[in-house]
């Protein structure tokens, strides 16, 4: 891993596979480190042919963090993006394929419209267009992720799992193992309850993204968890309908996160969307 100077923040970041790939990164969500792109995804899709970068979003893992301001949020979702479009340009990547999950998503939607000079593809996971008539989380999932965890590491670690014991996908197991390692290792790393504080005011201040999205011209892959108690699969649907020749991915069962059993349905998805750019191009030539 290492440390490079984006715009105005710093941001970790981490490559996987040849550097004479197409480059894909990829965009965490509200609060996660770049470890939620966990090493075998990344390895998995290395193995499709890209150059998989993860990194840490602002105010997350070891990037650069922010003071609260007041009442409201010290930065956009626009400002993340650029935070991306920063990213290639200290690495000298001139394009590459985009993909988020959930906020993470929403920063992808965002830079494709803003950098469509940069964007080949983009892949938004469990994510949303900020439509207000779409249906919203119910109160009590919404109390369980905004709650600062506690600050001792058992306490954050036993919150934590609960929180995603109550939000995994009814349509698989729950990864007990997996669930506390990842939660384990992002304690260890980095503790900063104020970043995902933050961050979902930052989602909750993105207004509505339909216009923007509809002028897209690039492969797009929505995929949605038939599940998911945070955005309900409307929101998915309403993604995939928004964007000029979207394809839909709905995974039954799939709540709010990515378990296991989803990996290579995603990873499949990922690598047929980024293949579409190259089959149109030469369609069109």
């Amino acid at each position: 891993m290492a440390k490079v100077k984006a715009g105005k923040v710093e941001l970790e970041y981490e490559y996987f596979g040849q550097d004479t790939n197409p480059v894909v990164v990829l965009v965490a969500g509200s609060g996660a480190q770049m470890g939620f792109w966990e090493t075998k995804f990344c390895e998995m899709l290395a193995e499709k042919g890209f150059y998989v970068l993860r990194f840490d979003n602002r105010d997350a893992g070891l990037s650069t963090k922010f003071d609260k301001v007041a009442d409201r949020c010290p930065y956009t979702l626009e400002d993340m993006a650029d935070d991306v479009s920063g990213l290639l340009d200290a690495l000298g990547i001139e394009t590459a394929h985009i993909c988020g999950a959930s906020m993470g998503g929403m920063i992808a939607q965002i830079f494709a419209c803003r950098y469509p000079l940069k964007a080949l593809a983009l892949t938004s996971i469990m994510s949303s267009t900020g439509n207000p008539e779409l249906p919203v989380i119910s109160e009590e999932a919404l109390k369980m992720v905004t709650e600062v965890p506690p600050s001792d590491r058992e306490g954050y670690i036993a919150h934590t799992a609960a929180m995603w014991r109550a939000l995994w996908s009814k349509g698989f197991p729950f990864e007990e193992e997996r669930a506390r390692r990842y939660i384990e290792e992002s304690f260890d790393r980095c503790y900063y309850p104020l970043g995902a504080v933050h961050h979902n005011m930052a989602v909750a201040d993105a207004g509505d993204r339909r216009a923007e999205l509809a002028k897209l011209n690039i492969p797009t892959l929505v995929i949605h968890g038939t599940a998911d108690p945070m955005f309900p699969v409307e929101a998915g649907m309403d993604t995939a309908a928004v964007i000029p020749n979207a394809e839909l991915l709905l995974i039954e069962g799939m709540g709010h996160d990515m378990p296991i059993g989803t990996w290579e349905q995603i990873v499949d998805g990922i690598t047929e969307n980024a293949g579409r750019l190259y089959t149109e191009r030469k369609d069109y030539d």
